[in-house]
């Protein structure tokens, strides 16, 4: 008798650390927690670790992190300068493209195969966005080229117009734009729940959106929310939880992500990663929340197979 073996698009799963220290001196407990918890890798957060000043990497910090890091069965992906944006005025990019740049380096340090970083955004009233666009595409394929030299993909997750941003790429247009760059070392994160909340805004299917950006993921941040953008005031941020509003890195089930459309829509190419994202102030949930991830992550199916 021939077994069935399930097949799934996404060969590993984990969550992503919490930024905690700074100076990530508290990196080892974090770690440890996630090898109890059975992972097969974890995402750092880069972004909030004192590792780079003025673009200059401090090389004493990052070999510090590669020690931290090393010697576990865990795998790892790095979250880079959320700050980054490659579509920012011509006479800023370089500083981006700078500290991209470092990012890269670090991720290469600690061996992470993945350097997470958000899609650009347009925010100057006078700027065109579609020379915005143009000057993201040339600086992603230079980008491209420095990380494949280290052996690092870069993921360009979507994001959601926050305030002040006039324009961020939907799903389907960060799809458009790595086709146009077709190059084997940058392709995507999707962020579900970020696609949600830009496509409300935008009022377009968040499903068919989500399945044109599919055949160039390979990296997925997986957490909910009620695909709101955020409209309404609030003191503290357990009270946009309460509304139900905004970009809330909800424990996976909580929120008004139909993920069984989602699982059906987005078949990438084999291989893919997946991190929970999961706000600090739901980490009680975290072991209960491992165990959703992973049934979540074997249900995607790769490109190709039968509906």
């Amino acid at each position: 008798m021939q077994m069935h073996i399930p097949v799934t698009a996404i060969r590993a799963s984990g969550y992503a650390l919490r930024e905690g220290s700074p100076e990530f001196d508290d990196i080892g407990a974090g770690l440890d927690e996630a090898e109890a918890l059975g992972v097969d890798l974890v995402e750092l957060p880069a972004y909030a670790w004192h590792l780079i000043v003025d673009g200059r990497v401090l090389n004493n910090r990052v070999a510090d992190l590669a020690r931290a890091v090393s010697g576990r069965r865990l795998a790892y992906s790095v979250h880079g300068t959320l700050a980054i944006n490659l579509m920012d005025i011509a006479e800023r990019l370089p500083r981006h493209e700078k500290v991209l740049e470092a990012n890269i380096e670090i991720a290469a340090a600690v061996g992470a195969e993945h350097l997470i970083m958000h899609t650009g955004f347009v925010s100057d009233p006078a700027d065109d966005v579609e020379v915005a666009y143009s000057r993201q595409r040339d600086a992603l394929a230079r980008a491209g080229d420095k990380a494949a030299a280290l052996g690092v993909r870069l993921c360009v997750e979507n994001i959601f117009r926050f305030s002040g941003a006039r324009e961020t790429a939907t799903p389907s247009k960060l799809a458009g734009e790595l086709a146009a760059i077709e190059h084997d070392a940058v392709k995507a994160t999707l962020d579900v729940s970020h696609a949600y909340i830009r496509c409300t805004d935008a009022r377009i299917d968040p499903i068919a959106e989500i399945a044109a950006l599919a055949p160039y993921v390979a990296h997925f941040h997986l957490h909910d929310s009620f695909g709101r953008p955020d409209t309404l005031w609030t003191y503290h941020s357990a009270e946009a939880v309460a509304f139900g509003e905004g970009d809330l890195h909800l424990p996976i089930g909580w929120g008004g992500i139909d993920w069984d459309a989602v699982v059906e829509a987005v078949r990438p190419a084999p291989g893919a990663l997946a991190i929970m994202e999961l706000d600090g102030r739901h980490w009680r949930e975290l072991e209960d929340q491992v165990g959703v991830l992973k049934r979540l992550a074997a249900r995607f199916q790769p490109a190709g197979t039968p509906v």
